[in-house]
């Protein structure tokens, strides 16, 4: 009898069940050493982030192209689930663009008087091109761990994959239901949804690493939610399953561009210990 690609699927989902790249043994028994890590300035680093403020309106002072490349380059160190770096940064610099940008911002003073203008763009779409260039990189290089070439070239294509028309969706959903009775199953992504949601994390945490850098270099940003998506992503030629994160505006502040004093709720709401 011909196969099916139900079955296939099905028999895809095999060699999830011991992967090289988790198996933690070898770490359980030897004795760990120590390893030098580059030395920090901890001190410098909180600095950073408690004068990061959302600054609403910016002086005319031009922001240096090479400190905006140094931040874009910082964005692309973030950590990147599975290091598939599904995330892209669309540095908006012509004029007309940015005006119409700043338009499709909403008008909120933080885009109209922003001297640079940065969309932050998920692309779940770009996980198998991705993925093949991850490989194409390590089977390049003789001395690339055989866990990584297992990792890149069965487990990926097991979780990301939906199968054509999501005809996958259903065979995995139920693989992974019936494996985690009984042991700590991967339960997500499973459908084109939770693939979203994975690449705005992942891209959203390039975005923090940004704002970081750019208030270290002198400047300021405001992450900005309130936009139309449609008409950024038609401005930018974006395709349909892109998504957009957040526009992030660059700038100097200026009188009247931090709206108050930071206020953050009593971290015994949002830190729990167990």
């Amino acid at each position: 009898m011909k196969q099916t690609s139900s079955s296939n699927n099905l028999k895809f989902l095999v060699p999830m069940v011991k992967v090289k790249v988790f198996d933690s043994t070898e770490a359980r028994n030897s004795k760990r050493k120590p390893l030098e890590a580059p030395t920090t300035d901890a001190k410098a680093f909180y600095e950073v982030v408690e004068s990061r403020r959302s600054v609403r309106i910016y002086t005319d002072e031009p922001v240096p192209e090479e400190m905006m490349r140094r931040a874009m380059d910082a964005a692309l160190l973030a950590p990147s689930s599975s290091n598939l770096q599904v995330w892209e940064i669309h540095w908006v610099r012509a004029e007309d663009k940015k005006a119409k940008l700043a338009e499709y911002c909403l008008g909120q003073p933080a885009a109209v008087t922003a001297q640079e203008i940065v969309v932050f763009v998920a692309r779940p779409d770009r996980w198998k091109a991705n993925n093949a260039h991850m490989l194409s990189i390590l089977k390049a290089n003789p001395e690339a761990p055989a866990k990584a070439l297992q990792y890149f070239g069965t487990i990926t294509k097991l979780v990301y994959n939906q199968g054509p028309f999501g005809l996958f969706r259903p065979f995995k959903y139920l693989w992974l239901t019936i494996r985690g009775l009984n042991k700590p199953t991967p339960r997500e992504p499973i459908h084109l949804g939770q693939m979203a949601t994975w690449a705005h994390k992942t891209t959203a945490l390039a975005a923090e690493n940004f704002m970081l850098a750019v208030r270290a270099e002198g400047f300021d940003s405001c992450p900005m939610e309130g936009l139309d998506s449609k008409r950024v992503k038609q401005l930018l030629g974006l395709p349909r399953r892109a998504g957009i994160t957040m526009a992030v505006s660059v700038g100097k502040r200026a009188e009247g561009g931090i709206y108050g004093p930071r206020f953050r709720f009593d971290s015994a709401r949002a830190i729990h210990e167990h």
